[in-house]
């Protein structure tokens, strides 16, 4: 059971969004949470540098998972903007770059390679 004002809705993309909505004399407050549904995964490390990473976990106020994840996602967005980027330089590649001369050579060919 939720507290009054808050509601969960389920959404199409596996996780559910939880609202919450509070009227004030000077606007509306609104508050939502994404829960995504998670997978539990097994991690091999050496120890000292799980403890390590244990004690930046501890300094970022946050959990071995938490820190994990964080460093995941940023990964995640660093592959997916690589990939991005990429994508469109290669279409602009197939494009060819305007080289002032619209498409069309001002001069030909024997013109260029004439010696005079």
């Amino acid at each position: 059971m939720h507290a009054p004002g808050v509601g969960v809705q389920p959404s199409n993309a596996g996780y559910s969004v939880r609202t919450l909505m509070n009227t004030y004399s000077r606007g509306t407050l609104v508050y939502v949470e994404v829960v995504m549904e998670t997978q539990n995964i097994t991690l091999s490390l050496p120890k000292d540098l799980l403890l390590k990473v244990e004690l930046i976990a501890v300094r970022r106020r946050t959990s071995v998972s938490g820190l994990m994840t964080q460093l995941l996602e940023r990964l995640v967005d660093r592959e997916d903007a690589y990939a991005l980027a990429r994508r469109r330089h290669l279409a602009w590649l197939d494009r060819g770059a305007d080289m002032g001369a619209c498409g069309r050579a001002s001069v030909t060919r024997d013109e260029l390679h004439e010696r005079g």
